[in-house]
Formats: C-alpha cells, sequence, structure tokens
C-alpha cells in the first residue's frame, strides 16, 4: 500500500471537477436569492413612467390617467382660460408657486402656467387638504361655490377651489396648489409623466 503510486493528474482532475461543480451549485443557488431583491414586476409598473397621447384631447378638455396610483390630470387649455389666470392671482393663496407651495412643482414647471407648454396643464389630481379627487369644472361662468368662477378645479367634499393653473383659492381647506408631476413632452402628440425633461435625454 505504501509503494502505490499517486496519479497527481487524475487527483488534480477530481479537485478541479469538484470545485467547478460547487462553483455551479454555489451560483445556482445564489441567483434565486439576489434575485428576491429586486423589485417585482407589479412593483415596477406602480412606478414606471406613463406615456400619453395627447393629441385626441380638445381644447378646453381635461383626461385622466393613472400613475404610481394616482389620478394625472392632463388638460389642453382654451386661450380664454389661459388669459383668465392672472385675473385670479389676488384671489389666490400661492400665485406664484413660491411660497407654501413652492414644493408643490418642478423648476420648469414654477411660471405662470405651472406648466411647461402654456396650453397643457398636467396635475396630480389629488386635493391638497384630504386626498380627495376634485371636480373639473371649466366653463367661465358663476357657480353656486364661487360667483366669479374662470374655470378650474372644484372639490365637493370641503369646498376646495382651484384655478385652471391649479392654483388654490384663498380661504378654503386646501393648503397648497396641486401638485405638477415630473414630466416632459416626447413630441408635439406625446407626453411621458413620470421623467423630468433633463432625465429624458
Amino acid at each position: 500500500m505504501a509503494n502505490e503510486v499517486v496519479d497527481h493528474g487524475r487527483r488534480r482532475f477530481l479537485t478541479a471537477t469538484t470545485a467547478v461543480v460547487g462553483g455551479v451549485g454555489v451560483v445556482a443557488a445564489a441567483v434565486p436569492f439576489i434575485k428576491s431583491w429586486e423589485p417585482s414586476a407589479r412593483a415596477k409598473a406602480a412606478g414606471a413612467p406613463v406615456t400619453v397621447d395627447i393629441s385626441k384631447i380638445e381644447p378646453g378638455q381635461k383626461v385622466t390617467y393613472p400613475w404610481r396610483g394616482l389620478p394625472v390630470f392632463v388638460v389642453n387649455r382654451t386661450k380664454e382660460q389661459l388669459d383668465a389666470l392672472p385675473s385670479q392671482d389676488n384671489r389666490l393663496v400661492d400665485a406664484k408657486s413660491e411660497g407654501s407651495s413652492a414644493d408643490q412643482q418642478p423648476k420648469y414647471a414654477q411660471n405662470e402656467y405651472r406648466s411647461i407648454k402654456p396650453e397643457w396643464l398636467v396635475l396630480v389630481g389629488l386635493c391638497t387638504h384630504l386626498g380627495c379627487v376634485p371636480d373639473f369644472v371649466p366653463v367661465m361662468k358663476p357657480e353656486p361655490f364661487d360667483p366669479e368662477w374662470k374655470g378650474g378645479f372644484y372639490c365637493p367634499c370641503h369646498k376646495s377651489r382651484y384655478d385652471m393653473a391649479g392654483r388654490v383659492y384663498a380661504g378654503v381647506p386646501a393648503p397648497k396648489n396641486l401638485l405638477v408631476p415630473p414630466y416632459h413632452f416626447v413630441d408635439d402628440k406625446t407626453i411621458q409623466v413620470g421623467v423630468d425633461p433633463k432625465e429624458a435625454g
């Protein structure tokens, strides 16, 4: 027994084979474990950007799209609605979106229209009071809740009102302007909600 010749080549082969098989086993066991750290398809979809075709939205019309479980209003404002915005400034809590509502829109929407292009308004459709979905009341005429109504959003739950830029009126329960989500124009007919213009390039 002591005089038996050791086959070093076979020993190296068996050692290498065992190491390879063990390594493959470790990788095979690790893959499902690492995959479990990734967000589910449902979670990815919930946070994914939403692409919106705006080509069929008529002037004065609002269409609602879901994004991250939130209703997003896309409104094609008329020239008349845009022209009326400055006349409401003295009735609003934060007309320039510089005070309590400064965090309610990205910098590129911190303007008179609260939008990238004046006619296109993109808002998260949740009242800043208790999160109800406000009604879209676009017609510029006296309303029971506001005899000087120039179009906008009205929350019937607690009577909060917002103008056609989503700016909150003074004297209502809602404390801030409606939220403008991150968004950008893919082209003249398409908006992508959930991605800022600088991140889109």
